[in-house]
């Protein structure tokens, strides 16, 4: 499962911000000081670390230095309250790989991980019950492993990756069978009955797929 630490000691956001990305289907490590972060970053395997700049005993930005000195490349997402440009450019000169400022939208901080997360090689690995490795081109929903074919798991990958928000025909289209596609999709109509056939979903009402008319599709959550 992926990995995501967590140093924030101001509970009033770190806590709520916890339990979205355990909705996520991340795991999360949570640490309140610079002191504590660099030493559970140094002792553990990360995925991607969110990291607030104004940790008491030593700040983000120490820490992120550290780390890059000692050769860790994990993925760094800070938060900061402070955001003149100076401490922007000082953020990513630290080794930081992004940045949201206080007061963040929940969702453009997740999009925010996903986006790293996937730059790093690493998907979400659970939503709604179903967890993909990209790596091995391998899925489960549940503890059962589902048989998909190379186009089937392309289209559920790019669907859970996106869970929750519609995903545009076009978009599938170009992603999957890489193409510019401006007439009939019913090669994708086919493929989306075959994978909800596979997930036990139900068209007329969907548990897993949604179909958004005249747009595209939505994989739902929990």
């Amino acid at each position: 499962m992926t990995c995501v630490l967590l140093a924030e000691d101001d509970t009033s956001i770190s806590e709520p911000l916890a339990r979205a990305l355990r909705r996520e289907g991340y795991s999360v490590e949570m640490t309140v000081s610079g002191t504590e972060t660099l030493d559970r970053a140094r002792s553990m395997e990360v995925d991607l670390m969110i990291l607030d700049l104004g940790l008491p005993e030593m700040d983000g930005l120490e820490v992120a230095r550290r780390l890059r000195t000692d050769g860790q490349t994990t993925p760094i997402l800070i938060l900061t309250a402070r955001a003149d440009e100076v401490d922007t450019v000082v953020g990513l000169d630290a080794g930081a790989d992004d940045y949201v400022t206080k007061p963040f939208r929940l969702a453009e901080l997740l999009a925010r991980v996903r986006a790293l997360l996937r730059r790093g090689g690493t998907e979400v690995p659970v939503v709604h019950g179903v967890r993909i490795d990209s790596d091995s081109r391998r899925a489960w929903i549940g503890d059962r492993e589902l048989q998909l074919t190379t186009k089937e798991f392309d289209l559920l990958r790019i669907l859970v990756r996106d869970a929750g928000k519609v995903v545009t025909r076009e978009q599938i289209m170009r992603d999957v069978w890489d193409t510019n596609w401006w007439g009939s999709t019913k090669t994708l109509d086919m493929h989306i009955s075959w994978l909800r056939r596979k997930l036990g979903d139900d068209a007329h009402e969907p548990a897993y797929i949604t179909t958004v008319r005249g747009v595209g599709f939505r994989f739902e959550r929990d």
